[in-house]
């Protein structure tokens, strides 16, 4: 019973990376019951200044979550009817740089009616565990954040140490030919001319 419990507790837990191509919109379904509890995080991971707008729509399709040019964000929310709750990247603000957003959806079921007359060491353990999980779920999700931004930092690190080398590279070019204008200038400026 126990084990069950902490699984129910535990609840579902989906994590993507999708690719939004310029003036496009990828909405997501997740198909919940009343009173479940919905954490969704994003994180635009790569692709011009990394923003994107965000919508979340809920079962009675009512606008619930609305940001625009977002980097990333965080949001809980109580379902208030069973059925599906949209979310959409839209990136329509790109007319060029396709954009991937890494985002994670946790739904946590809502207890059951008749749990309520439990005793008391059962609720206190199914506490505890609910605690213990939603500590679990904030870690994984702190795993994901640092990964997309180590992800983010090495492609700027990459990018700019290309460039350095690059620079470095034309400087020697320009280092070389100033050497040989200036060993053929001098090799002229000390040319003894004879007139005969």
């Amino acid at each position: 019973m126990a084990k069950l419990s902490f699984l129910a507790l535990l609840g579902i837990a989906q994590g993507y990376f999708v690719t939004v191509q310029p003036r496009k919109e990828e909405c997501f379904h997740e198909y919940v019951k009343n009173n479940d509890k919905i954490n969704m995080m994003y994180e635009v991971a790569e692709g011009g200044f990394l923003d994107i707008n965000v919508k979340v729509i809920n079962a009675k399709n009512q606008l619930i979550y609305n940001k625009e040019r977002e980097t990333s964000g965080k949001m809980l929310f109580t379902a208030d009817a069973a059925g599906p709750i949209r979310f959409c990247f839209n990136n329509k603000i790109s007319t060029v740089t396709h954009k991937v957003v890494m985002f994670s959806i946790d739904v946590t079921e809502a207890a059951a009616a008749g749990e309520e007359d439990e005793d008391e060491t059962h609720s206190k353990l199914e506490t505890m565990m609910g605690d213990l999980a939603s500590q679990m779920t904030t870690v994984k999700h702190e795993q994901e954040y640092m990964e997309v931004r180590e992800r983010i930092h090495r492609a700027i690190n990459e990018n700019t140490n290309s460039r350095v080398v690059l620079w470095a590279f034309f400087e020697s070019l320009v280092l070389i030919a100033m050497t040989v204008g200036q060993v053929y200038y001098l090799k002229r400026f000390f040319e003894v001319r004879r007139v005969v």
